[in-house]
């Protein structure tokens, strides 16, 4: 899990824009974590999905915006916290600034680094659920899976995947994505 930066104090959305540009960090519940740069496999899986789930919603005139890491997702009007999913599909242009997203976007990916695993699957897991993000999935390239969390009314349900799977899209109707079309080279 990534270690919050030490600190005495709560930060503030004001604190998180004014970090130095070479500063990667997420603020949740007013604390700073440090993100680590992303791995070779992380990418190319950031890179495939984005396409896919962009090349969709082209296809389909739809409205919805696919937006990859570094992308700042206030979740909650009333508390610090800024998060930076490695993929958030946004269907609300409302909730879209030129700062980011502000509120939950519909689908986020978040793509586990080996150093941090307990951040996506318990930290972050329960913030979109809270903000009411209507789809997670957390992409493990270590482990080839992929949990994939369904908000029904306030509660996230889950089904497990290998990278072997052709998964079923829950925000659409006629979305699947096949994990074995991706260019993915995991190793």
């Amino acid at each position: 899990m990534p270690q919050a930066l030490t600190s005495f104090r709560t930060y503030t959305e004001e604190d998180y824009y004014n970090l130095p540009e070479h500063v990667h960090a997420e603020l949740i519940d007013g604390q700073f974590y440090n993100m680590a740069a992303p791995s070779r496999i992380h990418q190319e899986i950031l890179m495939e999905l984005s396409a896919t789930i962009r090349n969709y919603v082209k296809s389909k005139n739809g409205f919805c915006k696919v937006y990859p890491a570094p992308f700042a997702v206030k979740l909650f009007q009333d508390r610090t916290t800024i998060v930076e999913p490695d993929i958030s599909v946004v269907c609300n242009p409302d909730k879209l600034t030129d700062k980011g997203c502000t509120g939950a976007p519909d689908w986020v990916i978040e793509i586990v680094s080996p150093g941090n695993p307990g951040h996506d699957y318990v930290k972050k897991l329960n913030l979109y659920m809270d903000a009411g993000v209507r789809e997670y999935w957390i992409v493990d390239p270590q482990q080839k899976s992929i949990l994939a969390y369904h908000l029904i009314q306030d509660r996230f349900t889950v089904h497990s995947y290998t990278f072997q799977n052709r998964i079923k899209v829950f925000i659409y109707d006629d979305f699947w994505i096949d994990f074995q079309e991706l260019d993915i080279h995991a190793t």
